[in-house]
């Protein structure tokens, strides 16, 4: 954690290594987060998890920054980018939770693993990143690992199936934001940001139908996880952000997808298909390739 007294625009730009390190660690955290909002799910709905995390987030942030020292890191200077990034984050975010009641887990993450893909495009567009032949490669190879495991057609689809694609371009786009960020401001400003502005965003979203249902004995601890592991996935998410170009950094991503398949098979009886095996064993392939270039890039 003494990474919070550090500001991410100092860092270098190309230690993909180290960058997956940090995605190991997001991977943890975004699983953690899935199997709490299941839970938690039972007894709130969407709007009210994402404004509990929030507020819980808040007094978390603050007492890190406290004890390490990094209070004074906190400024409004570019709240365009901040606005912005947590826009994209709370539509995707509530999204997310929503298809996670609707559909399996291992559909829900792969159709959020189109995610790299548009952040391979638009980081291309809005950030000047070059978009290799190798890049394409890893990310079709990556990409038909996620069409084995959804298999669209053969399934009856649901909404979950479009709530959650359409959370993968809102987090591309949160990923353009963040990696803009990460130039200008430390981690620690970035995560104070995030939780004081979604939980602005979370009170209009649970207020406007006039009803709130308070977390019981039973919920609050699922959420309390929540609002941990959140901050931990974008604490790691933002620092891998940090060490390697987006379009580097996302497609680790990836691996979350065979972890998540047997979480929803020993948790949840999900069926564990051989296709999803293969999927799962072509989008580390894809990672692999993408990272191994990515470390010939930083030595050369």
């Amino acid at each position: 954690m003494s990474d919070l007294t550090a500001s991410p625009a100092a860092s270098t730009n190309g230690r993909p290594l180290l960058a997956a390190a940090w995605m190991v660690g997001a991977i943890v955290a975004f699983t953690s987060m899935a199997i709490a909002g299941r839970a938690a799910a039972l007894e709130l709905d969407t709007f009210e998890i994402m404004f509990y995390r929030s507020v819980a987030g808040i007094g978390i942030v603050v007492l890190l920054a406290w004890m390490f020292g990094t209070l004074s890191q906190i400024n409004p200077r570019r709240m365009d980018l901040h606005v912005g990034r947590n826009l994209c984050h709370f539509a995707g975010q509530n999204l997310w939770f929503y298809a996670l009641t609707l559909i399996p887990l291992a559909e829900l993450f792969a159709l959020e693993f189109t995610s790299p893909l548009w952040v391979m495009v638009l980081a291309a567009l809005f950030l000047g990143e070059r978009l290799t032949l190798r890049k394409g490669v890893a990310a079709a190879l990556a990409f038909a690992g996620v069409l084995l495991v959804v298999r669209p057609g053969t399934a009856d689809m649901n909404i979950g199936h479009l709530m959650a694609a359409v959370a993968a371009i809102c987090f591309a786009s949160t990923a353009i934001f963040t990696k803009k960020l990460t130039n200008r401001e430390s981690i620690t400003c970035i995560l104070f940001w995030l939780t004081v502005l979604q939980t602005g965003f979370g009170a209009v979203a649970v207020l406007y139908d006039g009803d709130i249902t308070l977390p019981s004995a039973i919920s609050l601890p699922w959420v309390i996880l929540i609002a941990v592991a959140g901050l931990v996935a974008h604490f790691c998410l933002t620092t891998a952000l940090s060490l390697a170009p987006a379009s580097i950094v996302f497609p680790m991503d990836f691996a979350r997808l065979p972890v998540i398949v047997a979480v929803g098979a020993l948790l949840y009886s999900e069926p564990l298909q051989p296709l999803v095996l293969i999927g799962a064993a072509l989008i580390l392939y894809g990672n692999w390739i993408n990272i191994k270039s990515a470390v010939k890039a930083a030595k050369k």
